[in-house]
């Protein structure tokens, strides 16, 4: 059994497109932070922002500018998320294991939080927001299982990640302050509805695509 002294971190693929510019700007705020700041305060924050955002999507649907409130929970759900492994990798003092399953398991339980309260805002249908839950979730367990079993962890996928994701959504909820339905062909949706069913699409497609490779890549390794 693997013990703290032999345990070997999987290796980070992170080529979305904000990637580069954001580890830099990471790594001169993790270096900035004063010494009682550490980790676990960042990803206590970064689960904290986002039942937070969830609360402003529930009360959204009696009072619409809520909608800007999340944008700021969004902002502090990226420094904490984004920034709890930064810190401890610039300051030598990492937790693989530890970091790796408390950071995960919160994001995955603060996404169920996300998309219920935006379920409750009236700005999205409910088998919506379920769908994209699922195939997030789905995506994520995927992630997890690679990280174990190829020994490479996933943080983006077709130059996108979490940042990139953030932004969207922050952008969504701008637009749906003022515009929430979309007219196609001649038929009118939620905007959420639409948008978030296609990040369901491509969630699913890209756990169809992540599978089939790990799957043939698992079985040459192991029948040669």
């Amino acid at each position: 059994m693997s013990t703290p002294s032999t345990f070997k971190a999987a290796d980070r693929e992170h080529t979305s497109v904000l990637a580069a510019a954001e580890k830099r700007t990471l790594i001169k705020i993790a270096s900035s932070l004063p010494m009682w700041v550490n980790s676990d305060h960042l990803t206590g924050l970064g689960f904290v922002s986002l039942l937070a955002a969830a609360g402003c999507y529930w009360y959204a649907s009696v009072e619409p500018y809520a909608l800007l409130a999340v944008i700021v929970f969004l902002v502090l759900n990226w420094f904490g998320d984004s920034l709890d492994g930064t810190l401890a990798r610039v300051r030598n003092k990492q937790r693989p294991r530890y970091g790796f399953y408390v950071d995960h398991i919160l994001d995955c339980i603060g996404m169920f939080f996300l998309m219920s309260g935006i379920a409750l805002s009236g700005y999205i249908s409910p088998a919506v927001a379920a769908a994209f839950l699922v195939a997030y979730l789905l995506l994520s367990i995927e992630i997890y299982l690679a990280t174990y079993a190829v020994g490479k962890f996933h943080l983006s996928y077709w130059r996108f990640g979490p940042t990139e994701l953030r932004i969207l959504l922050a952008i969504g909820n701008i637009v749906v302050l003022s515009r929430p339905y979309a007219h196609i062909l001649g038929k009118e949706y939620l905007l959420f509805d639409v948008g978030f069913a296609v990040g369901a699409a491509c969630t699913a497609l890209i756990l169809i695509q992540a599978t089939v490779k790990h799957t043939v890549q698992l079985y040459r390794e192991e029948t040669k």
